[in-house]
């Protein structure tokens, strides 16, 4: 399996470990797969967890209530029949488990479009559950391209919106074995959407498919921290190069985090520490937490020294 170079990352107040758990047992082929808790941060003990959702990474981490879920990213789930076994037999299949899928995430949560035919799909909606975190839930035609299970989706709205296929290209540009997919404009009479802008568009980065779209309605929330896109790197310059192509706001610069210059936000992390992290004894964790702490751009040098207690 190719190593997964861009992981979708979740802040939460208290509940990381408990929503990771919540949607391993939602999605198919999902699982926990470790939990650790940074000790004394500025958000006190914190818990990071990581975990599988349908064969896709994902982190998350408990570090107080500092940022909110809002839907300018969400995460498509590709319902394709393909998945489920032929075209004929697995529609059926494909057809019971998004309902399913969306009957878990649905309590408790939040509407934004009922689950129901639209032009573009046989079934489709799109909801906040009850952590607050924006699903898409799609029943795929099996006869297009086919694509992963989950898919991060961009939504660029108020200053930004107009703005989602110059990122598509900027990100291409930036990441290596990527590509563009389909991209799909609004046309006349899609007021208040303007003509040409993309009313969706799919991209690879690093073998990690992502989707965006323009959206000119009013919305009242833009990106954030709260869902971020950590990127795995192999070494010291590997970090370089992303920290140098992704940051844009100086004051954002914090503990491996920035800001690109749409607002999303990347953690430019070291794949070998992120393993460390997850296998080193407490007092190794501990001393990493604390080097981590007085950083911007992570110096995995000064890491692996304080790993190492040197």
């Amino acid at each position: 399996m190719v190593m997964q170079k861009i992981i979708p990352h979740l802040w939460f107040d208290k509940e990381a470990k408990e929503a990771a758990a919540f949607y391993a047992s939602v999605f198919p082929d999902s699982r926990v797969t470790h939990l650790t808790t940074l000790e004394n941060t500025p958000s006190g003990d914190c818990d990071v967890v990581s975990f599988e959702l349908w064969n896709q990474k994902f982190m998350a981490i408990s570090a107080g209530p500092l940022f909110k879920f809002n839907p300018s990213i969400s995460f498509m789930v590709n319902f394709d029949p393909l998945l489920f076994g032929s075209p004929e037999t697995g529609k059926k299949d494909a057809r019971e488990k998004i309902d399913m899928v969306w009957n878990k995430l649905a309590e408790g949560g939040n509407v934004l479009m009922p689950i129901d035919k639209y032009p573009f799909s046989e079934r489709y909606g799109w909801v906040q559950d009850k952590y607050g975190l924006s699903w898409q839930l799609i029943l795929t035609n099996p006869e297009g391209e086919s694509r992963p299970a989950i898919v991060p989706s961009l939504m660029f709205v108020g200053s930004k919106c107009g703005k989602a296929e110059e990122a598509i290209n900027f990100y291409l540009s930036v990441f290596k074995h990527s590509k563009l997919g389909g991209m799909y404009r609004y046309g006349k009479g899609q007021e208040p959407d303007q003509e040409g802008t993309v009313m969706f568009a799919d991209f690879m980065l690093e073998n990690t498919w992502f989707a965006a779209m323009d959206s000119a309605h009013e919305h009242k929330f833009d990106f954030n921290e709260a869902v971020s896109l950590l990127v795995n790197c192999e070494d010291q310059q590997d970090i370089d190069y992303y920290w140098q192509k992704l940051s844009a706001l100086p004051e954002s610069e914090e503990c491996g985090w920035l800001k690109d210059k749409f607002g999303v936000s990347w953690q430019i992390s070291s794949a070998d520490m992120e393993e460390k992290m997850s296998t080193g004894t407490r007092e190794q964790i501990n001393r990493v937490t604390q080097a981590v702490l007085t950083m911007k751009k992570l110096d995995i040098a000064k890491l692996k020294a304080a790993y190492d207690g040197a």
